[in-house]
């Protein structure tokens, strides 16, 4: 049971405020486990405690609270309240997340909070789980950031192939949400923007970039605003001559070469050919050999 600290902080800042809804506690038949979460906005979700009529209530009721910035914790008779055939039970805790919020939640260790109608003088449990109104799981360390831009099919491959490994910390960026995976790869953090060069003002500035949209134009400048804002890598998507533009283009920008330079065009393995999941491989390769801790134990 942990909480993913970077991908709260990353939808914190670009939806102001949100509510978590988690679920503390599975008996009996449930659709998922405790420890499943969904991050749900005024205008949208993103994540999974199991689809259905769970889903649509909690998320409904999620969305109440926000707007009184409230939180919550409840439990949830999965026949009895919702119809639902499985019969089980979840406990249901649901938090309010700004800015100053998300100051709270420690960088890295086990992160315990009472909730409303914790039982008064109740110590908080020593590990992850709930007891007596307390909720605690462990913040995610924070692994190695991977921004992909843009989920065409070579980005969804590449978020795909990025996703089951340990220690790093994905993000899937696109214009709109009609354009990225529902649901997206377990443990990718889907973000729409509809300026995509703005956005990367939130990445980390030791992340590494793959840039490949459905435009050269947002590639283009992607690419400026990654050069302004630093980076550890970056690869964009794309031939010699599209390189060789776009490399021009950045010089005459103010960008000089040996920074420009600094961004890796084509990426991939040639040899691997042109199907999305071979430049996909190609590319977690590559990444792997540059950064071998990220390949976990």
């Amino acid at each position: 049971m942990a909480l993913d600290r970077a991908a709260l902080a990353v939808a914190v800042a670009r939806e102001g405020r949100l509510a978590r809804v988690v679920v503390a506690e599975a008996r009996g038949s449930a659709p998922r486990a405790a420890g499943a979460a969904m991050l749900v906005w005024a205008g949208g979700q993103a994540g999974s405690i199991g689809g259905g009529a769970l889903e649509h209530a909690a998320a409904a009721r999620a969305r109440v609270c926000l707007s009184q910035m409230r939180d919550e914790a409840r439990q949830v008779p999965l026949g009895p309240d919702l119809g639902q055939c499985c019969g089980g039970a979840v406990r249901l805790v649901t938090e309010c997340f700004d800015a100053a919020r998300l100051a709270q939640i420690p960088e890295a260790g086990l992160w315990a909070r009472a909730l409303p109608g914790a039982a008064p003088g109740a110590d908080p449990p020593a590990g992850p789980g709930w007891a007596a109104g307390w909720f605690a799981e462990e913040v995610s360390p924070p692994g190695l950031p991977v921004w992909i831009w843009g989920a065409g099919h070579v980005g969804r491959a590449l978020a795909g192939a990025l996703a089951p490994l340990p220690g790093l910390s994905v993000t899937l960026a696109d214009t709109g949400p009609e354009r990225l995976p529902d649901p997206p790869p377990e443990g990718v953090a889907a973000v729409p923007a509809a300026d995509l060069p703005r956005l990367t003002a939130h990445a980390p500035e030791g992340a590494w970039h793959y840039v490949m949209t459905y435009s050269h134009d947002i590639d283009l400048a992607l690419c400026d605003a990654l050069l302004r804002r630093g980076f550890a890598g970056c690869g964009l998507i794309g031939s010699a001559t599209k390189w060789a533009r776009f490399r021009k283009r950045l010089e005459a920008a103010g960008h000089a070469p040996e920074a420009v330079a600094r961004i890796r065009c084509p990426i991939g393995e040639p040899s691997l050919g042109k199907h999305p999941q071979a430049i996909a491989v190609g590319v977690a390769a590559a990444l792997l050999a540059r950064n071998p801790a990220a390949a976990g134990p």
